[in-house]
């Protein structure tokens, strides 16, 4: 599986296309939060069978570029049921309370919902969803084989901010210390912004959670 990177928008949130080529030569990929002025990936996915948009939360700036995105793919969204309101609500996503970064940003409702435990099958591979709240309450990370995207829960050397509506410091720390448990050490981490980390790198340095 191939994984790009692009860092959208003012907030510098990473978007991620992951593709795979089928035995057609075809290459079909899904997007992961594609936020903000998605131009270049949009660019990107002209070539592309997208298969869907997975979104790990439903924050303005991991949603913004979901219309623009599904529209050039014709893909179906899977956002986590607690945030199936947040699409179309700009106070609820966050863009109504950042007017000096964006104007309200409202998106169509994701076709499929997320839960806990649930096993996505696409472009060949297997995603396994894990509810990680914290950060919102209905966060996820997508775990596939030895890699693992955290949105705004996990990053190198930091954490998720707690401090907007649904956000919970207690939830957040209960699910990066389940990630600590339950991965590997070796496990890759791609997180919502910021460069890729690995679970056993954060587990030893992170300042804000370690390893007890």
């Amino acid at each position: 599986m191939r994984i790009e990177t692009f860092t959208l928008g003012p907030l510098q949130t990473n978007a991620y296309l992951l593709t795979n080529t089928d035995s057609e030569g075809k290459e079909r990929g899904i997007v992961i939060d594609p936020g903000m002025g998605p131009a270049k990936l949009l660019e990107r996915i002209a070539s592309v069978k997208l298969e869907a948009i997975v979104l790990t939360h439903a924050h303005f700036d991991h949603m913004a570029g979901v219309e623009a995105v599904r529209q050039a793919a014709g893909c179906p969204v899977y956002l986590h049921d607690l945030e199936a309101g947040w699409l179309v609500d700009p106070k609820l996503n966050g863009s109504a309370r950042w007017p000096d970064v964006t104007q309200p940003i409202t998106a169509n409702p994701a076709e499929y919902a997320l839960d806990e435990g649930q096993k996505l099958e696409l472009i060949g591979e297997v995603f396994r969803v894990m509810h990680t709240p914290g950060h919102s309450p209905g966060s996820v990370s997508l775990l596939c084989g030895n890699e693992l995207f955290s949105g705004d829960v996990l990053f190198r050397l930091s954490v998720g901010r707690t401090d907007l509506p649904g956000g919970r410091e207690r939830d957040l720390y209960d699910s990066i210390n389940r990630l600590y448990q339950e991965l590997p050490e070796s496990v890759n981490v791609y997180p919502g912004h910021g460069p890729r980390t690995t679970i056993g790198y954060e587990m030893a340095n992170n300042p804000y959670v370690r390893k007890r």
